[in-house]
């Protein structure tokens, strides 16, 4: 598929891909907007959080919606989107990541840019318990790698999967890390670092055989809390053998149903490889588009609703 032309033209203080991202993440509010919440249990004892919304009319359509890396299903940016969704004629499905919904998850192991076996139990909890006859799906940034790699798997992908968008997405982890570990994101990384080990800590006293305080003293880095935690507590040998293996660039060659990546040329977080242009332009299902302007997850729109937000509304109308 050729690569989309891009008409995102922020105001002049969101060229900034600095302004737009902090803005955006820290102090965008979504007023007049409840979530009903719903916990479902996992194959492996452990529990998920749904956080649902609903359209003011009857629906058979559902958006799934993921967030990023230390999200939650509260973020502006999750629920702007359920918001807009909503009103839109979709019901939303906000998924709190293991150990993200405010309470600490039961196992070892959380969550991580890879973690499909997770996306999985949703769907089929939607298709077996509720009545929506189209699923869709929209992944911010970490939660876009996830639905990118979902629906590119070698996997049976449900028929009520219609569509998928990913904004901001690092479809080479190792490219992002990288990138996240440079002194122009010391800010963001460095939160980022102090959230995940604040949690890390609250699992060594439930499993002091597998981590201690003397590991999380170790971790200086994101990448050191892969290589520590990351890749330790979901079966891979290293932060090198997690990134590789849980990016979705890999799969995206795969993917047949209608899907969307929205990534900006400024996104700080995003390397070179992140931009899969070559894949998009050989397969017919993938839609790229790379606004100049955006920073990560940061694209400004009017009355509150950014452009991503109608952009992905705009592209699943028109999916199967």
């Amino acid at each position: 598929m050729p690569i989309l032309e891009s008409n995102y033209k922020p105001p002049f203080l969101f060229k900034n891909g600095h302004i737009s991202t902090i803005y955006h993440g820290l102090f965008r509010k979504i007023d007049d907007f409840k979530q009903k919440r719903e916990r479902i249990e996992l194959p492996d004892s452990d529990f998920l959080d749904l956080d649902w919304s609903f359209s003011s009319t009857t629906s058979n359509k559902v958006i799934i919606l993921l967030h990023g890396l230390e999200g939650h299903g509260q973020r502006p940016y999750i629920t702007g989107s359920a918001k807009a969704f909503n009103e839109a004629g979709y019901d939303a499905c906000a998924v709190n990541f293991r150990g993200c919904s405010g309470e600490t998850n039961r196992l070892f192991r959380a969550y991580h840019s890879g973690a499909t076996e997770d996306l999985d139990a949703v769907v089929q909890h939607i298709i077996n318990n509720k009545t929506y006859s189209k699923i869709y799906i929209k992944g911010i940034s970490l939660g876009g790698n996830m639905a990118m790699k979902y629906v590119g798997e070698e996997r049976n992908l449900p028929k009520e999967i219609k569509g998928v968008v990913g904004i901001s997405v690092p479809c080479d982890l190792y490219s992002s890390s990288k990138e996240l570990l440079k002194l122009k994101n010391r800010l963001y990384s460095n939160r980022f670092k102090k959230h995940l080990t604040d949690k890390l800590k609250l699992k060594v006293d439930h499993y002091p055989e597998q981590i201690g305080a003397h590991h999380i003293k170790r971790i200086k880095t994101l990448k050191d809390f892969d290589d520590i935690y990351t890749s330790n507590a979901h079966g891979f040998h290293n932060a090198l053998d997690y990134y590789e293996k849980s990016n979705c660039l890999q799969f995206l060659p795969n993917i047949k149903i209608p899907a969307l990546i929205i990534n900006a040329v400024n996104d700080s977080f995003l390397g070179p490889s992140c931009y899969p242009y070559k894949e998009a332009m050989a397969n017919p299902y993938l839609h790229l588009e790379t606004p100049e302007y955006g920073g990560h997850v940061g694209f400004y729109g009017k009355n509150n609703i950014t452009y991503t937000e109608k952009r992905a509304i705009n592209f699943l109308e028109k999916a199967i």
